[in-house]
C-alpha cells in the first residue's frame, strides 16, 4: 500500500517551529533513528488532550494503534528466532511482560519522550508527563510513525534495540518484572537517590536458607521481602517499595 494512503495528510498536521525542529533532530540522534517526515515524528508525541483543547489538531492515537501491532510482531519474531527451546506458553509469558506498560514507559523515559510530549493544559497540570500509560502509548505511536516513515526494517531495528535488553532481564528474573531496576529508576526520578538494600536475617537449615531483605528509599524502609536467595528477596522488597512509591 502506498505510504501516502497510510500517512495523515500534511494539511492535518500543524506547522513545526524552528525550536521544535531542533528538539526533534536531537531526539533522533539520541534514539538512533532518522525520519524523512518531521511532521510524522512530531505527531507521534501529540496526546489527545491537545487535540481536544485545540480544534482541528490531530493526535497520536492512530499511530499508537499501528505501533502496538508492530511492537507485538517484532517482539514475537525476536522471541521465536532466539529462543527455540521455549514453548508457546513460555514465549507468551515473556512477551506479556516485555510489552507491559511498566517496561514500555521505562523505555520511553530513557529516550526522554516525557520531555517531547505535546499535551493539553489540563493533562500537563495533572502530571501527564509522568503517567506510565501515556508514556507507553507515546512509545507505541513512535514505533508506528517510524514504520510509516521508514518501513518495517527500520522499525524492527529500533524495537530490537529497545526490547532486546528487556527480554534478557525478564528471562533472568524468571519471566517476572525486574522490580529492582524499576525501583532504581523511580527512586532516581523522584528523589535523585539510589535504593539501599539490607539483609535483615537468614533463617532455616544450611541447604534451605530463607533470606529476609529490606530496602530503604529516601529515608523510608520497605519490606522485608523473602526468598531462597538474596536476589529473590531483594526483588520482593523492591516490588513492595515500587508499588507504594509509584502512587506518589
Amino acid at each position: 500500500m502506498p505510504t501516502s494512503t497510510l500517512n495523515p495528510s500534511r494539511s492535518s498536521r500543524p506547522d513545526i517551529d524552528p525550536g521544535r525542529k531542533k528538539v526533534l533532530a536531537a531526539f533522533q540522534k539520541t534514539a538512533g533513528i532518522r525520519f524523512r517526515s518531521l511532521e510524522l515524528l512530531n505527531l507521534s508525541f501529540m496526546h489527545r488532550s491537545l487535540s481536544n483543547e485545540s480544534e482541528g489538531k490531530s493526535n497520536n492515537e492512530r499511530l499508537e494503534f499501528l505501533g502496538d501491532a508492530i511492537l507485538g510482531a517484532v517482539t514475537a519474531t525476536l522471541l521465536y528466532g532466539d529462543y527455540g527451546d521455549k514453548n508457546e506458553g513460555e514465549l507468551a509469558k515473556i512477551k506479556a511482560v516485555v510489552v507491559s506498560e511498566d517496561i514500555l514507559s521505562g523505555i520511553a523515559r530513557e529516550l526522554q519522550i516525557d520531555n517531547l510530549l505535546l499535551l493539553g493544559k489540563g493533562e500537563e497540570l495533572s502530571g501527564g508527563r509522568t503517567k506510565k500509560a501515556l508514556l507507553a502509548d507515546a512509545l507505541e505511536a513512535l514505533i508506528g510513525a517510524l514504520y510509516l516513515d521508514s518501513g518495517y526494517k527500520a522499525a524492527f531495528s529500533f524495537v530490537g534495540r529497545c526490547i532486546g535488553p528487556e527480554i534478557n532481564r525478564v528471562l533472568e528474573n524468571n519471566y517476572h518484572q525486574d522490580y529492582k531496576s524499576l525501583l532504581q529508576e523511580l527512586s532516581q526520578r523522584l528523589f535523585h537517590a539510589y535504593p539501599n538494600y539490607r539483609l535483615v536475617k537468614r533463617s532455616g537449615p544450611e541447604h534451605e536458607h530463607l533470606f529476609w531483605m529490606e530496602v530503604a528509599v529516601n529515608g523510608k524502609t520497605f519490606g522485608p521481602g523473602t526468598g531462597r536467595n538474596k536476589k529473590t528477596a531483594e526483588q520482593e522488597a523492591a516490588k513492595m517499595a515500587y508499588e507504594e512509591l509509584e502512587k506518589i
